[in-house]
């Protein structure tokens, strides 16, 4: 009898250790940059930015060697977004800007060069920052549902990390800060540039 329950708690190990190498899953932290585009609208309201610099926290769960679910959380510094509307009235904006997504990550291995491609949906959050350079008291946080994409590598330094950089967009409505004079009720996309150090486990 204690033979059998020592054979049954072997094969037990067996298979808990067969499933945990099976299981690969991965989490990273990246810089990244945030670069919006000029954005004209049929209101007369035309939008700018300047660049935004912030992190990137990943975690992807490997289904099979080449494919993954992604759940990502960003936040950026500070940038300012400008509002021009009928040419005369200027309003500015310091902002903070998150992002909240989940991606499908589709891979294809390369020995130490892995490039892979995702998409999936996204929340964005546009905070207005209280300070001397926002120039307008009236807007108010605001919340975008939209959606990411991106194609990169993953250059595996050692079976625990990987180098990763990556071109990501952010496909969303243009924030006009639940401030009806800024609204352009356009989507735009936003560019995403991102390097970062990727850990195995």
């Amino acid at each position: 009898m204690k033979k059998i329950a020592l054979i049954v708690f072997v094969l037990a190990i067996c298979v808990a250790t067969g499933r945990a190498q099976e299981s690969r899953q991965d989490i990273s932290l990246s810089a990244t940059g945030l670069i919006e585009p000029f954005m004209a609208s049929s209101t007369d309201v035309q939008v700018s930015a300047n660049r935004a610099f912030g992190g990137l926290v990943s975690y992807r769960f490997m289904m099979t060697p080449s494919s993954a679910l992604e759940a990502n959380y960003q936040m950026t510094y500070e940038n300012s977004i400008h509002y021009l509307i009928s040419n005369t009235n200027s309003y500015l904006v310091n902002t903070r800007t998150q992002e909240v997504s989940f991606a499908y990550v589709r891979s294809f291995v390369f020995k130490n060069f892995n490039p892979f491609l995702e998409a999936g949906p996204g929340a964005f959050i546009f905070l207005p920052i209280r300070d001397s350079g926002t120039t307008s008291l009236d807007v108010k946080q605001q919340v975008t549902i939209g959606g990411i994409y991106g194609a990169g590598f993953a250059y595996e330094l050692s079976p625990s990390f990987d180098l990763r950089v990556e071109y990501r967009g952010w496909v969303t409505a243009v924030p006009d800060f639940a401030y009806s004079q800024m609204a352009t009720k356009r989507y735009y996309n936003i560019y995403n540039p991102v390097v970062g150090i990727a850990y195995h486990f």
